[in-house]
């Protein structure tokens, strides 16, 4: 079982930048899609970024051009870096990983973005 670790949330003003990070219990070699998803107060979760193993992304229309997600599978990290960041982007951010079908979930960090 992958176990998947968030890091990175916090309170910023809008306009401002976060990094989020993502740690794998075990190779990310291993592990094909990953991603980032995001769940707002009252809203049904929503994918934000993902990024497979060959490093192709896809991004929600909301963040493109002020997210950018990679990953780092020597660390068994993947990283979201948002930029310009809105008070639409306040949520809890999910780090999502599959492997050979099965799909990992972490429990999140916190992004407040305050205006």
């Amino acid at each position: 079982q992958v176990q998947l670790v968030e890091s990175g949330g916090g309170l910023v003003q809008a306009g401002g930048s976060l990094r989020l990070s993502c740690r794998a219990s075990e190779s990310t070699f291993n592990i094909g899609l990953m991603g980032w998803y995001r769940q707002a107060p009252g809203k049904q979760r929503e994918l934000v970024a993902t990024i497979s193993f060959a490093g192709i992304t896809n991004y929600a229309d909301s963040v493109k051009g002020r997210f950018t997600i990679s990953r780092d599978n020597f660390r068994n990290t993947v990283f979201l870096q948002m930029d310009s960041l809105k008070p639409e982007d306040t949520a809890v951010y999910y780090c999502n990983a599959n492997k050979y079908g099965t799909t990992y979930w972490g429990k999140g960090t916190l992004v407040t973005v305050s205006s």
